[in-house]
């Protein structure tokens, strides 16, 4: 999610569509670089590849755990460890089936794959960010130095609090993703962060990976 080309495709649980996470980016000339996860080394330059969902959710899943909410969509993400404070816009596909991303003319946006899950609801919600745009970092520049332990809250529209811990944070090559880790439903809340992260490829105008959060719904306020 940053610099001129696109971050990846998605597959949507249940449809055929591929969803382009087109994070445009940026005017930074490559001497600077947004935090790369600690456990992880920088992955090797390699070009973009398709990212898939499962195509369906698995019929055996098993029953469900741990705490869960009702649905209700994401107003503001905050993340305290890494200064994020930043309103959410709902991503939507066009008529070609890609995910439209955040407008990469504001830096403190996030989105939310609107037809998926909604944040503190039972399943996978999907979070981008920016990780750059042509005026510098972005939203999600300092993702990749969160560490496990850590909290993301999400105010929701009904008044509630979403308060996800953080399970890992993790950078994947873009041609070696791991779809259904990420992607794939579960039978509790689940959050996804995603944005752009490894080297820069200035041939391609595009991040080598794709750096992921993994986060589990520990606890909620109700309103």
């Amino acid at each position: 999610m940053g610099r001129d080309a696109g971050a990846g495709r998605l597959r949507l649980a249940g449809a055929a569509v591929l969803l382009g996470l087109f994070m445009i980016h940026s005017s930074l000339d490559g001497s600077a670089a947004p935090p790369t996860p600690a456990a992880a080394p920088p992955p090797p330059a390699v070009a973009g590849r398709t990212q898939a969902v499962p195509p369906s959710a698995p019929a055996n899943l098993p029953a469900p755990q741990g705490p869960a909410m009702p649905a209700a969509a994401p107003i503001r993400l905050t993340i305290p460890a890494i200064g994020v404070s930043a309103p959410f816009t709902r991503l939507v596909l066009n008529k070609d089936g890609i995910l439209q991303p955040p407008p990469n003319t504001d830096s403190n946006l996030v989105g939310w794959y609107g037809a998926g899950a909604t944040p503190g609801e039972r399943g996978t919600a999907l979070v981008l960010g920016h990780v750059d745009t042509k005026l510098g970092p972005a939203v999600f520049w300092g993702l990749g130095a969160m560490k496990k332990g850590q909290k993301a809250e999400i105010i929701r529209a009904d008044g509630s609090t979403a308060i996800f811990k953080v399970d890992s944070v993790e950078v994947f090559r873009k041609n070696d993703f791991p779809d259904e880790r990420v992607y794939a439903d579960t039978p509790s809340a689940q959050l996804r962060l995603i944005t752009c992260g490894g080297a820069y490829d200035h041939k391609k105008r595009d991040y080598t990976a794709n750096v992921v959060v993994f986060a589990h719904l520990d606890s909620f306020r109700r309103p």
